[in-house]
């Protein structure tokens, strides 16, 4: 059962690590991500960043979707981790489970626009969360699992 899907640049942190598995009580962590899955670097960092008694899966985006989809992530209280919004919707699109995106911590750039103090949007991603909330697909901000949910949509 799909907890949280969550975009955050850095992926495995603090934040998901220990606020989100422990909020929500998450027992499995998916990151999916094309960029992850075939660097070693990135792997290792993330493993050392897991929380005990957490188990950590790492796929490409097509085979998130095909373990979603197939159920066999079902037994699990997962929260599935992506880096930009761009996944989180190839994600949605391929998911039907996938009813809402928490929107946890993008990069800044001189293209983006600041929509809260951790969200940075280019103007693709923000029509990308217009479609989606147009879906019924809920977009929204928090930090922390404590922190009270931001309607993204709203602040576009």
């Amino acid at each position: 059962m799909i907890k949280l899907v969550r975009v955050d640049h850095r992926l495995l942190h603090g934040q998901v690590a220990v606020s989100w598995v422990n909020g929500i009580g998450a027992d499995c962590i998916l990151v999916a991500s094309d960029t992850v899955v075939n660097d070693p670097v990135w792997k290792t960092t993330l493993k050392l960043g897991k929380p005990a008694g957490c188990k950590l899966v790492m796929k490409n985006i097509a085979d998130s979707i095909s373990a979603i989809n197939s159920g066999v992530t079902d037994k699990y209280k997962l929260i599935v981790v992506v880096q930009t919004i761009a996944d989180a919707k190839r994600l949605a699109d391929g998911c039907p489970a996938i009813t809402s995106i928490n929107l946890g911590n993008t990069k800044e750039s001189s293209t983006t626009k600041q929509v809260s103090r951790q969200i940075f949007l280019e103007p693709d991603e923000i029509e990308m969360l217009r479609e989606l909330d147009a879906r019924g697909v809920e977009c929204e901000i928090r930090p922390m699992a404590a922190d009270s949910k931001t309607n993204a949509i709203t602040l576009l």
